[in-house]
């Protein structure tokens, strides 16, 4: 894995600097901006970056597409309904832009990266304006001031794999801050498309993520997210080898309240790394952890590299070193070829687990993956039967798995007012649980002390203490 020649030199931080100053002086520049984002928190982060890039440039944001002369779409392409929705919403801003001749159309993030999409944008999408890959992120405003200064059509995917440190941002919360520990995944599971359109692993320097944390703790944030593709990893391939626990332990001790990560893969999650977030102050009990299927044959289509008995031991680890961790997964069903009684292994392994939260998916082929060359697809009828069992099993279980916070003291970090009264409010737990208690609009970004009550659907309802 190479290590400096994929930093953004400083060189071509300047470079870039040069152009935000001149896009400021540009007459016909955006004045008023909007981000769509798709997808994860990866995704949402970069559209945190986007959103700080164009204010350097000068430009507002507008939380009215229709009313901002520059749009932006930060897609997603990891299920194909992610794609067909982001694509769908492009056009429809067409139609808008009859009305407003001057609006800038831009499309950016996983989507662009695919194979053969710049292409179609180029043929099929004329009226976007600029098209840049997630290697091109900190390249905003040169593409942009080429784009405003040619008036033509600018298509940009390279494929490389960088860092980009220092890029401004413009945080959704005052109170949480996401933060990139590592980009990309070596991994290579047959399903997915994230390696094609992400890149290669590359782990930032511990120097630097420490750095922007104690820069976060000082702005006064109470929590963070730890982001990449898979978090247990990283460190593979710096010249120290440090581990993703080492980092955790050195966060730790910078005094944040609250440490989130996701993702995480199970075939990475090491002894040490349950070890740091036993014995932590500010990790918190919970934990994300895949395991798409249960069943051995459909885990090694799949190239998971663990078997169910494997994964069942991590889970197993987890809780004896940490009591009432929260666990939540993520689960595929119909994958080519799964047979009934292998998709009854997956309802046998989430009975045996009992997460906390689930989420679950039919098979969506994407193209360039090896699984989009298997045959045995399953059938509509029976993937969407499946699904619905899946789904109706693990609702029934999370409300068992729920009712032991009732009685027990939580704490929330209130992330605003509940859609269900005015005179309360919600946000999560230190389980990654949401819950929700009386207060008000002054409560929003703190940490509340509270006793679970009760639940309501997968809520947890609390009174404070």
């Amino acid at each position: 894995m190479r290590t400096a020649e994929i930093l953004v030199s400083q060189e071509e931080t300047e470079r870039q600097e040069r152009f935000t100053e001149m896009i400021r002086t540009l007459p016909h520049r955006p004045h008023y901006y909007h981000v769509v984002t798709y997808g994860c928190q990866m995704n949402a982060h970069d559209s945190e970056k986007i959103a700080g890039m164009l204010d350097r440039m000068g430009m507002e944001p507008s939380t009215v597409r229709e009313e901002a002369d520059f749009v932006i779409f930060n897609t997603c392409c990891v299920r194909e309904n992610a794609e067909r929705r982001a694509l769908g919403n492009v056009t429809w801003l067409k139609e808008v832009r009859k009305s407003k001749p001057d609006m800038i159309i831009a499309v950016c993030g996983c989507m662009i990266q695919e194979p053969g999409m710049a292409e179609t944008i180029l043929k099929q999408y004329k009226f976007v304006n600029l098209a840049f890959g997630t290697s091109n992120l900190h390249k905003l405003p040169e593409l942009l001031y080429e784009t405003l200064d040619s008036g033509m059509q600018h298509v940009c995917v390279e494929d490389k794999d960088v860092i980009a440190e220092g890029l401004p941002v413009r945080r959704l919360r005052q109170d949480a801050a996401y933060l990139t520990i590592m980009y990309g995944c070596d991994n290579f599971c047959s399903f997915c498309i994230v390696p094609y359109v992400r890149g290669r692993e590359r782990s930032r320097d511990m120097k630097a993520i420490l750095y922007e944390a104690e820069g976060l703790a000082k702005s006064g944030v109470k929590e963070i997210m730890l982001l990449g593709q898979n978090v247990n990893s990283y460190g593979k391939g710096l010249p120290d080898h440090p581990t993703f626990a080492s980092l955790l332990r050195e966060l730790d001790g910078i005094g944040i309240p609250r440490i989130r990560f996701m993702t995480s893969h199970p075939k990475d999650l090491s002894d040490e790394l349950i070890e740091v977030m036993s014995s932590s102050r500010h990790i918190l009990p919970q934990f994300h952890l895949p395991v798409q299927s249960g069943n051995d044959e459909i885990l090694k289509k799949m190239n998971r590299h663990y078997t169910r008995e494997q994964y069942l031991d991590r889970v197993r680890k987890l809780r004896e070193a940490i009591p009432g961790i929260g666990l939540s997964t993520d689960i595929i069903v119909s994958f080519p070829g799964e047979t009934d009684e292998q998709f009854e292994d997956t309802m046998s392994l989430v009975k045996e687990v009992r997460y906390d939260s689930a989420f679950t998916f039919i098979y969506s082929p994407r193209t360039g993956t090896k699984a989009a060359r298997m045959e045995g697809l399953i059938p509509d009828e029976v993937s969407t039967d499946r699904i619905q069992r899946l789904i109706a099993l693990q609702e029934s279980l999370q409300q068992e798995t729920l009712k032991r916070f009732i009685g027990q003291e939580e704490e929330i970090l209130v992330e605003g007012l509940s859609r269900r009264s005015k005179l309360a409010v919600s946000g999560k737990g230190r389980h990654g649980i949401s819950v929700t208690v009386d207060g008000n609009e002054a409560d929003i970004g703190r940490i509340l002390p509270c006793r679970i009550t009760g639940l309501k659907n997968n809520t947890l309802m609390g009174e404070r203490i």
